[in-house]
């Protein structure tokens, strides 16, 4: 897999996917819904950042009944796992970023629940 470097830093100055990511990065994988609850981003508008990421390359989803969930793609580049770790280490602390986590931590009927809130 090949990703070019102005595909990745273009995908990381979005706001919603780089929050999105930085999720991806602290869980393996987040269903559709736990992305919308945690960033409070409407669901059309998160699924067009992840459809963008997983174009990139930068994910990889998969469908369980009504789910999709996403995951930091297997296959990166070392040096975009590195960029991507290098990232998270220097947020994750931070507003919005610990915040979106905060949030994420108290969703109510997360996937394996009968249903997403």
């Amino acid at each position: 897999m090949d990703i070019a470097p102005d595909n990745l830093f273009s995908s990381l100055a979005n706001d919603t996917r780089l929050r999105s990511l930085m999720l991806l990065l602290r869980h393996d994988e987040l269903c559709v819904c736990e992305l919308t609850h945690a960033l409070g981003v409407a669901q059309p508008q998160i699924s067009r950042h992840l459809a963008l990421l997983r174009e990139s390359g930068l994910v990889s989803d998969r469908r369980e009944g009504l789910w999709v969930h996403y995951r930091v793609h297997s296959e990166l580049p070392d040096w975009v796992h590195r960029v991507l770790q290098d990232v998270f280490d220097g947020v994750e602390g931070r507003a919005p970023f610990r915040d979106d986590a905060k949030v994420l931590a108290g969703m109510p009927n997360r996937p394996g629940a009968p249903r997403c809130a």
